[in-house]
């Protein structure tokens, strides 16, 4: 045979043979690509997303939107081919799979991490709105969750509501690990506790006086690698009671970052007037109980979703506007926000046409 022939026959051979070990080469990647976008303001498979009742709202309009970031699954393994091509696509991003699913993280342990990051999203979304507006919510220590196997097991029960912990009174989440690491591994610690069903109760027949107990816990060592530390297996929230119902109605959602959004519309809802002057604004954001502003995942996803979906103005996390600004889609301006009271002075200044002071994001933040 020919060598010009025997050429021309390797050639699609050995590209036949590089395309099939792409398809079935996996690699260590994982894709981010655009996610849904909603507006808190509007309705999600025929529903109010933010349902009020106890307290009078007013008419809303426009756009206030939350957006999200679709990733592959945890378990899914991404080949080469497939990398090849995101990494090749605008709107995309091909990110290390280690950098969504850090420690081995499987997908029904994500999945419970993102649902109660997004249901204690909801929470600070609440208690920042109603705080904007000065009105009262009460506030206290819970267990969020126990962890099987532990010392707390069968002690301590997801609601009970943490008052103090060997004596000392607890006044946020982050006092409670600071408390039981005082001990040693082995030792023993005292949780003075209302339990979750003598809450429900007190809140029930609207009373403030409760039962306590004292609930004695010997500490066991972390497993973390290289720590000593004292643990008993739980993590501690906040719960609230709110002086109205607030009910967030959107489901197949996880993680923390739609809170300002959620904030934003439950104080909008609770106002006259409106607070986008019936423009697409669209944004991201954790939020605490203050009303601070935290960054987020994926910002350039966000940003390429809102556009495409019609949004002219984007509230961007202080701490995200340098990421956010190098590729900005056109005709998006990308607002900075450090607080929801940012937030709200920029609505201001987007409802009366007065946008040229608006603090913008730059590639410096």
């Amino acid at each position: 045979m020919p060598r010009r022939t025997a050429t021309m026959l390797a050639s699609p051979l050995m590209l036949f043979a590089l395309l099939c070990a792409g398809v079935f080469l996996p690699v260590p990647y994982s894709e981010m690509s655009p996610g849904p976008t909603v507006n808190t303001l509007g309705e999600h498979n025929g529903e109010p997303v933010l349902q009020i009742s106890g307290r009078k709202t007013y008419p809303t309009d426009g756009h206030l939107n939350m957006t999200t970031v679709r990733v592959t699954s945890a378990d899914y393994r991404m080949n080469f081919v497939e990398a090849f091509y995101g990494w090749l696509a605008h709107d995309n991003k091909i990110v290390p799979h280690d950098t969504l699913y850090p420690d081995g993280k499987t997908e029904e342990q994500s999945t419970q991490e993102n649902a109660e990051e997004f249901t204690q999203s909801q929470e600070s979304a609440k208690v920042a709105a109603l705080k904007e507006l000065g009105l009262p919510v009460q506030s206290w220590v819970i267990v969020s969750t126990v962890v099987k196997g532990t010392p707390a097991q069968g002690r301590l029960h997801a609601g009970d509501v943490i008052k103090a912990v060997d004596g000392t009174p607890v006044k946020q989440p982050s006092d409670v690990a600071k408390l039981v690491t005082r001990h040693k591994p082995g030792q023993n610690v005292v949780f003075t506790i209302v339990p979750a069903k003598e809450q429900a109760a007190a809140e029930k027949q609207h009373r403030t006086a409760t039962v306590t107990k004292d609930v004695t816990i010997t500490t066991a060592q972390s497993t973390d690698a290289g720590a000593k530390r004292a643990i008993v297996g739980i993590s501690a929230g906040t719960d609230h009671t709110f002086p109205f119902t607030i009910d967030i109605k959107l489901a197949d959602v996880g993680g923390p970052s739609a809170g300002l959004m959620f904030a934003l519309g439950i104080y909008d809802k609770l106002t006259p007037g409106s607070l986008t002057g019936g423009t697409f604004v669209a944004g991201t954001g954790t939020i605490d109980d203050n009303g601070k502003v935290g960054p987020i995942g994926g910002i350039e996803m966000k940003t390429v979703g809102a556009r495409d979906k019609g949004a002219r103005f984007f509230l961007t996390p202080a701490d995200n506007c340098a990421s956010a600004a190098r590729d900005t889609p056109a005709g998006l301006t990308l607002v900075k926000v450090n607080t929801m009271g940012d937030a709200l002075a920029a609505l201001k200044d987007i409802r009366t046409g007065n946008t040229a002071d608006l603090p913008k994001c730059t590639v410096r933040g």
